[in-house]
């Protein structure tokens, strides 16, 4: 296997909408390149893949062309996994928007386009699947320029059309590129069809003007020649497109392997090289970790889902955040050979047989099989024993890996999806991409107990490779949840856990954690007495119960005077009185905010104990509850919705229906519309699936706990109901 440096290296993430053929579209470059056969998708080969035949993670293959090498990252297109397509964009240079030539522009079109823009990555869109019926590539090269603006231009035309799709006319050459069905990839090159020539050349000029645009040097060129000569065009048209001054348009059918060995050339001719990257932004010193540990994440405060420039590479946000000093100097690393080695790792694959499997971009320096490198992020030392080229699941060992390019490495102790790793004596850390929490909780049971023992360390080795799913248990109601994307997402977690580690469980809607409260004071005597022969039971107090501030919590307060009840036996009161407190007394959730004032009773010398008045404190609460107008608390969750302005109207309308407090409207510099809004919990807990459905997956949350507010008095009688259909709701007890 060649060892490639920068310059002759190519690193392109493959975005797009779901079923528009990107992972079609990379077997056939790769069989067109000779490195697999034609029809195969060797990025495609995970069992829950394809069973659903949809990809669900990021996936990365390589291959040769013309002495270069071009390492393609096939990337998610459903909205519940697009995710994946931005921590992918950490690791390339360029992304490739893949466009199906029926459909056009869809939901997940945009999103990619605002992830690349994110990350300042030069774009190349691809209009595919051109010889499908109903194909028109002139009429989706039209509405991607009304959507991404003058910019995207052409720099081929389609001959033909559906089933009439058989090459393309290179608008800087003004050759065409005709193929046939035994052509292999491999087109033939002639004269541009007559029927064609005008259009072309009408393109070819609108090309040259926009690539001069900005050049004073071309603009001169351009009027004193009326052309820029081919030579020049190809170093301007790289420069504009490496500078996002051009994204330039392209036609395929990965189906008929159609074009694929131009759009080859493509790559190698007009994107930029791994080189070409600009310096790439990193914190230069690291602090001490002498703490970390894994540093998986693995909830959230509340036990529920909280709904860069481009140079700066990034991670999964693993808990506790980024071990860095935040006061450290922040630098720019070349990509170069010549500088001290530095890489991360953007991906993690974890493999019941093989084990982990870490993906690493080269940032710089070089890495070499059996080198000692030091882990900044966990303040660890890894050995990479096998370097390896992956394409798909087929691995390559290398001996060394050079700045800009892309490897793995199996069997890390101590490392992680978006760590930073290098030479010990040049600490660095590169920033961690932000992506959006979890949208959606259920709460998760083995379903038998040989289940419950593996359960843990199957989820635990699935959130090393997903980063956006989310394994904790909510102290308040004791369930384990697991929280991800959206319904499907969590479904594929749970399908792998069945096949990978053999582990069943059944999937849950989580309880809410409702708490309960009083609104007005009371005073109740609990008189606990009971004789059975010999030493009896006696314990008596007098309590008065006062409702305190939200988040106040509970505070006991002695005013006993004279000795009514021995100071040894006030203890046992207060604790009787927060066991029942935990029991709830309306439906059996946590009462809170509350103050008790312990202030006469009596005792008896021989009878009293510790458990008469603990018994006697639990009666005075109660007593006192059913005067003191108990109520119900409900979480109220901090929402933050991103959607195009076509849905604000109807996405307010929707929260208004959830019970949900709108609290005001912003716009994003690509225009979308941010609502913030105070949204009940309960209402909340099916989101994600009904966001996807009311803006065909174009639109994001983000929700937090803000904090708990008075159930109304209808809901309230329905949390009620249902905790005494399920007898939840406490009872008296008389111990």
């Amino acid at each position: 296997m060649q060892v490639y440096t920068g310059p002759a290296i190519r690193n392109i993430a493959v975005t797009g909408h779901h079923h528009c053929g990107k992972t079609a579209l990379i077997g056939s470059l790769l069989a067109t390149a000779g490195a697999a056969e034609f029809g195969s998708t060797p990025t495609a080969y995970d069992d829950e893949e394809l069973a659903r035949d949809m990809t669900l993670a990021n996936s990365v293959a390589w291959c040769e062309w013309n002495n270069n090498k071009i390492n393609l990252l096939d990337t998610p297109g459903f909205s519940l996994f697009v995710h994946e397509a931005k921590s992918a964009m950490v690791a390339v240079e360029s992304a490739l928007v893949v466009v199906d030539a029926v459909n056009g522009i869809e939901a997940m079109t945009t999103r990619v386009w605002n992830y690349a823009d994110e990350f300042n990555l030069p774009r190349v869109l691809l209009i595919n699947r051109m010889d499908r019926d109903r194909a028109d590539g002139m009429a989706v090269l039209d509405a991607l320029q009304a959507t991404f603006g003058r910019q995207v231009t052409p720099v081929q035309l389609p001959i033909g059309n559906a089933n009439n799709f058989r090459g393309v006319v290179d608008l800087v050459t003004m050759k065409a590129y005709l193929y046939t069905s035994g052509s292999k990839g491999k087109g033939t090159v002639g004269d541009i069809p007559a029927g064609l020539a005008d259009e072309a050349q009408h393109a070819h000029e609108a090309l040259v003007e926009l690539v001069a645009e900005g050049k004073d040097e071309l603009m001169e060129e351009y009027f004193r020649e009326g052309t820029i000569p081919e030579d020049h065009l190809i170093a301007a048209l790289h420069e504009a497109i490496r500078e996002d001054r051009i994204f330039p348009v392209l036609y395929t059918s990965a189906a008929a392997n159609i074009a694929t060995d131009h759009l080859l050339d493509f790559f190698e001719v007009y994107l930029p090289a791994a080189s070409e990257r600009v310096p790439v932004a990193a914190r230069a010193a690291v602090r001490s970790l002498a703490a970390v540990g894994n540093g998986q994440s693995n909830g959230h405060a509340n036990g529920h889902a909280n709904g860069h420039d481009g140079s700066a590479p990034g991670g999964n946000g693993q808990a506790g955040g980024p071990p860095r000093d935040d006061n450290s100097e922040m630098v720019l690393r070349p990509v170069q050979d010549s500088q001290p080695l530095s890489l991360f790792v953007f991906k993690t694959i974890s493999d019941p047989f093989a084990g982990h499997i870490s993906f690493f971009k080269v940032f710089s320096g070089v890495v070499k099989t059996d080198a000692t490198v030091q882990n900044f992020t966990r303040n660890a030392a890894e050995r990479f024993s096998h370097i390896a080229l992956m394409r798909g699941k087929t691995a390559t060992e290398i001996p060394e890996l050079h700045a800009g390019d892309i490897g793995a490495v199996p069997k890390l102790k101590a490392t992680y999806t978006g760590d930073t790793l290098g030479e010990k004596s040049s600490p660095i850390f590169f920033e961690p991409v932000q992506l959006p929490e979890p949208a959606i909780t259920f709460a998760i049971e083995p379903k038998t107990r040989a289940d419950e023992d593996k359960l843990a360390n199957g989820l635990h080795r699935l959130m090393e490779e997903d980063t956006l799913v989310r394994f904790f248990r909510d102290p308040q109601t004791s369930e384990f949840l697991i929280a991800g994307t959206g319904q499907q997402h969590i479904e594929v977690i749970v399908s792998k856990l069945r096949k990978r580690y053999h582990t069943e469980v059944t999937l849950k809607a989580p309880k809410v954690p409702y708490r309960e409260t009083i609104r007005g004071r009371a005073e109740a005597q609990g008189r606990h007495k009971k004789q059975s022969g010999g030493h009896g039971q006696f314990g008596d107090c007098k309590i008065r119960i006062e409702p305190l501030p939200h988040g106040g919590g509970f505070e006991f307060v002695n005013d006993i005077f004279g000795g009514a009840i021995p100071r040894n036996y006030i203890p046992a009161v207060e604790k009787g009185i927060q066991e029942t407190a935990v029991r709830g007394f309306l439906a059996g959730y946590p009462v809170v905010d509350f103050k008790v004032t312990l202030f006469d009773g009596s005792y008896h010398d021989v009878d009293s104990n510790e458990l008469s008045f603990k018994v006697a404190g639990r009666l005075a609460f109660r007593k006192c509850m059913e005067q003191a107008k108990p109520a119900i608390l409900e979480p109220i969750m901090q929402v933050e919705i991103e959607a195009p302005e076509e849905f604000a109207g109807a996405l307010m309308g929707d929260l208004n229906q959830r019970r949900g407090r709108v609290q005001g409207m912003d716009r994003t510099a690509t225009g979308n519309s941010i609502l913030k809004a105070e949204v009940p919990m309960s209402e909340m807990l099916t989101y994600g699936a009904d966001l996807i459905s009311m803006t065909q997956g174009r639109a994001s949350f983000h929700m937090e706990m803000d904090h708990y507010d008075y159930v109304p008095a209808l809901q309230q009688e329905k949390i009620i109901a249902a905790s005494k259909a399920s007898g939840k709701t406490a009872v008296d007890e008389d111990e």
